[in-house]
């Protein structure tokens, strides 16, 4: 290893006569930026600067506690450590201008595991441990950098998205906020045995559109609103004089007080309700309606999901569905990440799916065959962007396979026509022909089961392909059929087909570049002028995907969500809490930026939307972001690599 030296007079003259180049440098690079100039100051008066020639060790292990940390000003320097989780996997990556090491070692007292050299001629900022742990206390930017590390910047990021979309929308307020905030008074609520009449006096002087019916012991039993009103007069105008419990809707929504505003609004756009109840050790102690919830600029949630349900024709759901990009924006504007964001973008498809379905049929006429509609892909996980194609398929009931046949030539037409009237709605026809309308996606339950055992029995290329979309599966419309018992028995006889998980796991880590080459063109091109781009999808977002499928389908974890994987996956001990958290954020972010280019790009009434990312385009942070993220995509990968053998 490489000693060095106390600096010399003359390298610390040098840091002061340039300190305010220095101090420009650090601006630029997170978390620096977010420090008090004094502590700015301080670290350029302890620092000194040195200059490392291509292949210069610069630190690596030995038998002291690390003396030194190191900021890179100027070039590229490549780590390498021994993998303690994955003994055949020796972790390789590129550190480039902003980032510093080695914290790790620094924060444990102890020599770090990594030999870091120079992989060309490049200049550090050093300053010694003993004046880096003092930059520490002192600084809580620095500090919380030091610990969190991706997860720091994740913040510091959604912060900066959050204020300038505010800026711009005006926000005072967020969907983090908690429901409890919203409670304005006390709840008003009856119970059972009130004849409506009486209720809706009740309703009148409190000036409230709804009436919680609870027991005696205060824990909600029903809801009544004013929606319903409608409906029971309509039935039979005696119904005043009812006992509002026989006329009230049973088992309302509840939610207790801590959650948020966002958990209310998609619990409302998923049952297309106006009201959720919140209880406290099960009794009622308030109420929320869509109104008291934040108006998303000019577009409410709630409001469109249940526009989006109710919509009369084709063209008004197509009419309706320009408003989702203007909902995307106010989200963010309200603090949503872009996990929240996808899901709402997947409810208001699946409203818009749904709504297509009964629209259909009621032109085509119901052919008398109950089916379920099934979606795949995205749209399964929960995780849909503004660019989205259609994964879908049908599932029937049949007898025998000429019944099957019979069934499926009656559904077919009208499963083509859904397919098209979606894609007039924005879903994309898939031009893998991965939808309903296909005469392989329309299927007897015998027949899925068939399918699904013919791509774990023959695990080829093409059988591979098939797995990392039917695999991910969500019934979306009609009574269920069978499909959740499909879906259980699928997931025990994939838990038992070791040939085929092994690869589908070598499947998950063929993303080309491979990782190595890919790090190290983000190193090189990430903020030049060099034109380079990156497919969020193909490269960023899918080899998370397809790692925590195969990793779920391993340990019969059922979500389909691959933030949810990864959470079920630390409680069960698969992976560590720490790398759940890293890998949920990378992922996260990741997204973020596909649903940012999104957004620019149909501002700039670009035709046709794409997930290419321009990556001269990005700022510091997310340059150091993008860099994070896709470290981890190679350690989920060295994961699948290391628990398959592969």
């Amino acid at each position: 290893m490489s000693t060095l030296n106390a600096p010399s007079p003359t390298a610390q003259a040098a840091i002061q006569q340039n300190s305010q180049a220095i101090l420009h440098f650090l601006q630029q690079h997170p978390p620096f930026n977010q420090m008090e100039m004094g502590h700015l100051l301080m670290m350029i008066e302890q620092a000194w600067l040195r200059f490392y020639a291509k292949g210069t060790q610069i630190t690596g292990p030995n038998d002291e506690a690390e003396q030194y940390w190191f900021l890179i000003k100027q070039g590229l320097v490549q780590g390498k450590r021994p993998n303690p989780k994955y003994p055949d996997n020796t972790e390789r990556f590129l550190l480039t201008v902003g980032d510093s090491f080695p914290i790790a070692a620094i924060l444990s007292q102890r020599s770090t595991r990594t030999t870091y050299t120079a992989h060309e001629d490049c200049f550090c900022l050093v300053v010694s441990a003993t004046d880096f742990i003092k930059l520490l206390r002192a600084s809580e930017p620095l500090r919380s950098f030091a610990i969190g590390g991706i997860s720091s910047l994740f913040d510091e990021l959604q912060q900066q998205v959050q204020a300038r979309a505010s800026a711009h929308l005006g926000a005072d307020y967020s969907i983090h906020d908690s429901l409890a905030s919203l409670i304005v008074r006390k709840p008003i609520s009856c119970l059972a045995d009130q004849p409506l009449q009486q209720v809706l006096q009740i309703m009148q002087q409190h000036q409230i559109g709804s009436m919680v019916i609870v027991d005696q012991e205060q824990a909600p039993i029903g809801i009544f609103t004013l929606r319903d009103l409608r409906r029971v007069l309509a039935e039979d105008p005696q119904n005043l004089y009812v006992p509002v419990g026989e006329l009230m809707v049973t088992e309302p929504l509840t939610l207790t007080p801590e959650a948020s505003a966002f958990d209310a609004a998609l619990l409302m756009a998923q049952h297309h309700i106006g009201h959720v109840c919140l209880i406290d050790n099960d009794k009622l102690v308030g109420v929320v309606s869509e109104r008291d919830l934040f108006s998303l600029q000019r577009v409410d949630l709630v409001h469109l999901a249940r526009a989006l349900r109710q919509a009369k024709s084709i063209h008004a759901l197509q009419q309706l569905r320009t408003d989702i990009h203007r909902l995307v924006d106010s989200m963010l504007a309200h603090g949503a990440d872009a996990n929240q964001i996808t899901q709402v973008i997947t409810q208001l498809n699946d409203h818009t799916t749904s709504r297509v379905i009964e629209l259909v049929l009621r032109k085509h006429g119901d052919p008398g065959i109950p089916f379920n509609w099934l979606v795949f892909g995205s749209e399964a996980r929960g995780e849909q962007a503004l660019v989205t194609d259609q994964d879908n398929g049908i599932l029937f009931l049949a007898d025998n396979p000429e019944q099957a046949e019979q069934y499926r030539q009656q559904l077919l037409p009208i499963a083509k026509a859904i397919n098209l009237a979606l894609d007039q709605c924005g879903l994309s026809l898939c031009k893998g022909n991965i939808m309903a309308g296909n005469p392989k996606l329309c299927l007897s339950m015998e027949e899925w089961h068939a399918r699904f055992e013919d791509i774990m029995a023959n695990p080829d290329p093409k059988h591979l392909l098939q797995a990392s979309v039917f695999f991910d599966l969500r019934m979306v419309w009609g009574e269920d059929l069978g499909f959740k018992k499909l879906h259980r028995q699928l997931l025990n006889q994939v838990q038992q087909r070791n040939r085929f998980l092994r690869q589908l796991a070598k499947a998950a880590l063929n993303y080309p570049p491979p990782p190595s080459q890919l790090r190290r063109w983000i190193a090189k091109t990430v903020g030049s002028s060099s034109g380079a781009r990156l497919d969020l999808k193909r490269h960023g977002l899918g080899p998370f995907v397809d790692a925590a499928r195969v990793l779920a389908l391993s340990s019969k974890i059922p979500h389909a969500s691959t933030q949810d994987r990864l959470e079920q996956l630390a409680a069960k001990g698969v992976i560590s809490n720490k790398d759940a958290e890293l890998w949920s954020d990378s992922y996260r972010y990741l997204q973020l930026l596909r649903l940012q280019l999104h957004q620019r790009q149909d501002k700039n009434n670009q035709e046709e939307l794409s997930n290419i990312l321009q990556l001269d385009q990005l700022n510091q942070l997310h340059r150091r972001m993008l860099r994070e993220a896709m470290r981890q995509v190679r350690y989920i990968q060295a994961l699948v690599n290391y628990r398959y053998r592969l």
